[in-house]
C-alpha cells in the first residue's frame, strides 16, 4: 500500500512494503526526482538496507555457533511494515522481529523508517531497538536511485558529483561475489568534483570508506536542478547504478559488505553496530531537492 506526506513544496510517496521512497517531486517545478524503477534494469528504487549491509561472504554468518543464511542487503527491503503514525508531512513504519525474521537472524527487534519534510528536504531515519535479553548486532543503510538525467534535454554525462571537501578517493573494489577486496584503487585525486560516467559502475559499486565530506551533491552542467544528500554519520558509502541504467544511487551506509577474508563470525564483522537490551539506535540522512 502507498502513503503520501507533502508540504508547500515537496510531495513523497512511500511503498509500505520495505517501507520504501517510491517519488520524490518539488511541486514549484514539477519534478520526479526519484529513478522509475524499470525492471529492465532495475526494478527497486531506494530499498532500505537491515541487518545486513551488502553480502556475505558464501551468503552466511555464525552466531554463537550456530550457521544462518541471509540474502544480500538483509530481509527488510521484502517486508511488509506497518504504519506507527502519520502527520501531513511525516510518516513512521515499523517492522517487528517475528518468526520469519528469527530463522535467518536470532535478535528480538523493533525497526522504524521515519520520513520527514522539511521545506524541500526530505529526512529519512532509522531507528533500531534492541527488544531482546542479549546484545544485538546489525548493520542499517539506504540505497535511494535518483533519475540521470534530471531534464529533458541533458545527458547523462552532463552531471556529477561535487563533495563538500576535497577527497583523495579509493574506492574498494568488490570481487565478482560482491565482497570486499583487500587493496584499494585510487579514483580521484584531490579534488571535490567527480564525473559521472556509466563506465564508472561497470565494475559495479564504487564503496568508499570514512568520507570527509558531510555532503555531496548531484549537479548537472547545463542546469540549476540538482540534489544534495547530507550523510553526515554514515561511516560508509555506496555509489551505484546498473550497467547503462538511468539512475545513480547515493548509499549512506552504518555496515558494509563482508571482505574476500572475513570469518564469518557476525560478532567479527566490519561495519557491525551494537546495542545493549533496550537501548535504541537512531541514524538520519537527508535529501534537498532544488
Amino acid at each position: 500500500m502507498q502513503y503520501t506526506i507533502e508540504n508547500n513544496l515537496v510531495k513523497v510517496i512511500i511503498e509500505s512494503k520495505g517501507a520504501e521512497l517510491q517519488s520524490l517531486t518539488h511541486k514549484n517545478f514539477e519534478m520526479e526526482y526519484m529513478w522509475s524503477g524499470d525492471p529492465a534494469f532495475w526494478g527497486k528504487k531506494s530499498p532500505v538496507l537491515f541487518p545486513i549491509v551488502g553480502g556475505l561472504k558464501n551468503g552466511s554468518y555464525t552466531y554463537k555457533g550456530q550457521t544462518y543464511q541471509m540474502s544480500r542487503h538483509g530481509f527488510a527491503r521484502d517486508m511488509e511494515f506497518e504504519v506507527t503514525w502519520q502527520k501531513p508531512d511525516a510518516i513512521m513504519f515499523t517492522l517487528q522481529s517475528n518468526e520469519q525474521t528469527l530463522q535467518v537472524y536470532p535478535f528480538h527487534f523493533s525497526f522504524s523508517m521515519r520520513y520527514t519534510l522539511d521545506q524541500n528536504d526530505l529526512n529519512v531515519s532509522y531507528i533500531v531497538e534492541n527488544k531482546g535479553r542479549e546484545e544485538m548486532y546489525f548493520s542499517v543503510g539506504g540505497h535511494p536511485a535518483f533519475k540521470l538525467p534530471l531534464i529533458p534535454g541533458t545527458s547523462y554525462d552532463d552531471y556529477f558529483l561535487q563533495f563538500s571537501r576535497s577527497e583523495a578517493l579509493s574506492r574498494w573494489p568488490l570481487s565478482a561475489d560482491g565482497l570486499i577486496e583487500q587493496h584499494t584503487k585510487p579514483l580521484l585525486k584531490i579534488s571535490d568534483k567527480l564525473p559521472l560516467v556509466k563506465e564508472l559502475f561497470h565494475d559495479d559499486a564504487l564503496v568508499f570508506k570514512h568520507l570527509l565530506s558531510k555532503h555531496i551533491y548531484i549537479r548537472g552542467n547545463n542546469t540549476t536542478h540538482g540534489i544534495k544528500v547530507h550523510i553526515a554519520g554514515f561511516p560508509f558509502l555506496g555509489i551505484w547504478a546498473t550497467k547503462n541504467a538511468d539512475f545513480i544511487c547515493i548509499e549512506p551506509w552504518c555496515g558494509i559488505a563482508d571482505s574476500v577474508n572475513a570469518s564469518g563470525n557476525l560478532n567479527e564483522k566490519e561495519g557491525m553496530n551494537k546495542l545493549n537490551p533496550g537501548q535504541v539506535f537512531e541514524k538520519t540522512w537527508s535529501v534537498e531537492v532544488y
